[in-house]
């Protein structure tokens, strides 16, 4: 594991214990600071750096690597060229500057989905935590130009939603006021950079989520299908602490458990020997039993959603075995897919058994590298292989470099799902210890600013190193409608493009379609050996020799 509690030279701590990400384990939305995220949301790019500049010298502590994980990947650098400089730029000194690297992707078949920042968010459905900091997540995704997606379920848990279980899928939902606001919320800022994003799961496939959308946004919206997420290998879950909810859950055709109509379950309830329930989802596909029979059903969920209207369609798979990661990309290629979400273990989500998530599944690193691997079986045929995104414990700029060029060319972005959702808790805390009136509306935790904020600032401007940046955007008069939390996920968007622009430099890649696996080299042999990237001893040790002896 790279990372410990602290890190001095940041100056950052985590509150609990830290996962791979560097993210705590237990991310808490009232959370007082300061592990390297949650500082990076106020003072950006700053954290790119060691503090107390002109006291101190700084010393790597990462150089003696154990294991095979994203940390035990290093990233080359070169002494020498430059590649891949936009229009008008050329290999100057003066051009090739980190500040010139281009960071503007795509990804998509037939239609071409543009992105700023090779991001996205992970799925954010129906727990509190999508719902709560929801304005932050979509604002904050929308201005930084990257897609955002809505997860499962949102339609389901909505109670103000008006669902006829009597009709067909078309029609069947006659209001679905949580997922139009999600939506929304997104479009109000987006200005052809990045896109929303509609999953589906079971449930939402029987309610006519798809439907609804198709009919009320057109193809304004990607949608989505599931498959599965690398926290859990069963379905989502959300828990709910009243026993009224849990019986609407129940009669929308949820699993809860325990069962709220059971009198034994309600006297408990009543008695407060029960205090929760929790909701899950159903699994995919139980009802075949064969590959062949997998395909076919994909293959004519993916021309229905078209013939709905649906110009991009995307799979999100989770960290099942190789049969499984082979038939996700298969399939997406056969069927000409826009994106195909790969989520490794390692990542997280609202709500899992803890026991499944520190257990189930492949390691992202692992997963990847067999997704590559696969990839180019099918390149060789002369397919044109889905555009991929790579998901499962990512938090920082070195984690989007790597991640990147361990799938190239396939991987286009990297989804970030527990990373970006701390600004939107940090910013909503902050504006409502600033402004008590609003805490309630944006959810805010705190009642005042605590030592670890005060040290930035005070006021809006004088915390987030990003607040002129997207007022420049939106304009001072629009100031008044973006959360903090925007501003928030906006400051941290852009410490982590600036960190990646400086990794690519160091490369002497200009742009990102010119970053390969040839950027990166494993660590450790046991490294070397799981995913095919050459020891850092062996990348061009010939070439080096060639010079010894010329």
């Amino acid at each position: 594991m790279r990372f410990s509690k602290s890190n001095d030279v940041l100056g950052t701590m985590n509150r609990g214990d830290a996962a791979e990400s560097s993210l705590c384990t237990l991310c808490r939305a009232d959370c007082k600071g300061k592990c390297e995220t949650w500082l990076s949301s106020m003072v950006g790019r700053k954290l790119l750096y060691p503090r107390s500049f002109g006291l101190v010298t700084a010393g790597a502590n990462n150089t003696t690597h154990v294991g095979v994980s994203y940390n035990s990947l290093r990233i080359q650098g070169y002494a020498y060229g430059a590649q891949g400089m936009t229009d008008g730029l050329t290999n100057s000194q003066d051009d090739c500057i980190f500040p010139n690297v281009s960071l503007e992707t795509e990804f998509g078949k037939k239609v071409k989905t543009k992105i700023r920042m090779p991001l996205m968010t992970g799925a954010l459905g129906s727990t509190f935590i999508a719902e709560k900091y929801w304005d932050s997540f979509a604002i904050g995704g929308a201005l930084v130009g990257i897609p955002v997606v809505i997860g499962e379920n949102v339609v389901g848990v909505d109670r103000k939603s008006e669902i006829n279980p009597g009709l067909e899928k078309k029609g069947k939902i006659k209001s679905a006021p949580e997922l139009d606001r999600r939506i929304e919320t997104y479009m109000r800022y987006h200005d052809g950079y990045g896109a929303i994003i509609v999953q589906l799961n079971v449930e939402d496939t029987r309610n006519g989520v798809a439907e609804y959308v198709a009919d009320k946004y057109g193809d304004k919206c990607i949608i989505e299908l599931k498959w599965g997420q690398g926290a859990k290998n069963i379905g989502g879950e959300i828990q709910v602490r009243s026993i009224e909810y849990a019986m609407f859950l129940k009669e929308r055709g949820y699993v809860v458990d325990p069962d709220p109509t059971i009198p034994e379950v309600q006297k408990g309830f009543e008695q407060g020997a029960i205090k929760s329930f929790a909701r899950h989802s159903r699994l995919g596909a139980t009802q075949l039993n064969s590959v062949d029979k997998v395909r076919e059903d994909f293959m004519s969920s993916v021309e229905y959603l078209r013939r709905l209207g649906f110009n991009r369609v995307t799979l999100k798979t989770g960290s099942y075995g190789m049969e499984e990661l082979a038939m996700a990309i298969k399939f997406s290629t056969d069927a000409e897919l826009d994106l195909l979400t790969i989520d490794g273990s390692g990542g997280g989500t609202g709500m899992s058994p803890w026991n499944m998530m520190q257990s189930w599944g492949v390691p992202s690193i692992i997963l990847h590298s067999k997704a590559h691997e696969y990839a180019n079986m099918l390149a060789a045929k002369g397919r044109q292989v889905v555009d991929m995104s790579f998901a499962g414990g990512f938090a920082l700029e070195d984690h989007i470099f790597k991640a990147l060029a361990l799938g190239a060319p396939y991987t286009k972005l990297v989804c970030m799902g527990r990373g970006i959702m701390i600004p939107g808790f940090l910013g909503a805390n902050i504006e409502g210890a600033i402004y008590p009136e609003r805490r309630e509306h944006v959810n805010g935790n705190w009642n005042e600013l605590p030592k670890t904020v005060l040290e930035q600032g005070k006021t809006a401007d004088e915390i987030f190193a990003g607040y002129h940046d997207v007022e420049k955007m939106v304009g001072k008069d629009e100031m008044k409608n973006i959360p903090y939390g925007a501003i928030g996920f906006y400051t941290l968007a852009d410490k982590l493009a600036c960190g990646v622009q400086q990794l690519m430099a160091g490369c002497r890649k200009f742009s990102l379609n010119q970053v390969t696996r040839n950027d990166i080299f494993s660590g450790n042999r046991e490294t070397a050996r799981e995913t095919g990237i050459p020891h850092v001893s062996d990348v061009n040790d010939e070439s080096a020799r060639k010079i010894l002896n010329s």
